[in-house]
C-alpha cells in the first residue's frame, strides 16, 4: 500500500470569518423583489480560534475571495455566459446569480401543439415576431410588428398564444425546467425557445384579449395554411421594451 499517513496528519485551522447583515429598505409584494442594504464585516481568526479584529469587508478581501471561488470548478458560474459570437437576437443580458436574458425572433413557421379540448388541430403554421424574457425558472412572450431588431421604444404586444397570462408569464404546466447555473447563454435561449414550443398549448389565462379576434378561430384558420401571421390581430400591452429592463 501507498503511505498515506501524511492525508491523516493534515489539518484545516479557520483564518478568516464574515458576518453578512441585510437589511430591506423598501417592501415589496415579493420576497425576492425587496431591496435591500448589505453590509459585510470581516473577522480574523486569533490562536485561540476566536474572533478578532473585526472590521469591514475589504476590496483587496473581495478579490481574494473572488479568484478563490472562481478557481473551483465545483463553483464556476457559467450562467448566462457566451460561449462564443454574442447571438444577433439578444437584446440585453443579466447574469447574476438569478439574472435574466432578453432577445427576440423573427417571424417564421414553428409547429404548435393544442389539446383537443381547444379544437385546434396540432400542425406548422407562421407567428409573429416574438420577443422574449426569462430567467432559470419563469418565461415571459410578447409579440412585435414587423421584421426589425427591437429598441428601448419598441411597443410591445400580447402574444396571440394559450397559456399565457396578462404581464406575458407563460404557464409551463409540467413541463421540467432544467436550467442551471452551468447552462451557457446559448444553451439558455435555445432551452427555453424549446420548452415553450414543444409544449402543449391549453388554455387562456387572465380576461385580457389575446388578440383582436377569436383566439381559438385564429388558429384554426392559421395551421397548416401556410399564409402569414396577420399582422392586423395583435393588441398592443401598452409596456415598451425598455419597461422590461430593471
Amino acid at each position: 500500500m501507498n503511505n498515506v499517513s501524511h492525508q491523516f496528519n493534515e489539518q484545516y485551522v479557520p483564518v478568516k470569518a464574515l458576518l453578512i447583515y441585510n437589511s430591506v429598505i423598501q417592501e415589496t409584494d415579493s420576497f425576492e423583489e425587496q431591496q435591500t442594504e448589505i453590509y459585510v464585516e470581516s473577522y480574523d481568526i486569533g490562536k485561540q480560534g476566536n474572533p478578532i479584529n473585526a472590521h469591514p469587508l475589504s476590496l483587496k478581501e473581495m478579490n481574494v475571495l473572488s479568484e478563490f471561488f472562481q478557481s473551483s470548478q465545483e463553483l464556476q458560474n457559467n450562467y448566462l455566459q457566451c460561449r462564443g459570437v454574442i447571438p444577433q437576437s439578444l437584446i440585453y443580458v443579466s447574469n447574476q446569480s438569478n439574472g435574466y436574458a432578453i432577445w427576440y425572433t423573427l417571424p417564421k413557421e414553428v409547429d404548435l401543439f393544442f389539446t383537443d379540448s381547444l379544437g385546434i388541430s396540432s400542425g406548422k403554421t407562421k407567428i409573429p415576431a416574438m420577443l422574449w424574457k426569462a430567467t432559470k425558472e419563469r418565461l415571459q412572450v410578447f409579440a412585435l410588428k414587423g421584421r426589425s431588431k427591437p429598441h428601448a421604444d419598441t411597443s410591445l404586444y400580447y402574444a396571440p398564444l394559450f397559456n399565457l397570462s396578462q404581464d406575458g408569464s407563460v404557464c409551463m404546466g409540467t413541463v421540467n425546467i432544467n436550467i442551471d447555473r452551468q447552462t451557457h447563454l446559448e444553451q439558455f435561449i435555445t432551452q427555453w425557445e424549446s420548452y415553450f414550443f414543444n409544449s402543449y398549448f391549453t388554455h387562456t389565462l387572465g380576461n385580457h384579449r389575446h388578440c383582436k379576434g377569436n383566439l381559438v378561430q385564429l388558429w384554426q384558420e392559421q395551421v397548416g395554411t401556410g399564409r402569414a401571421f396577420p399582422q392586423h390581430e395583435l393588441i398592443k400591452n401598452g409596456r415598451t421594451l425598455k419597461d422590461l429592463i430593471r
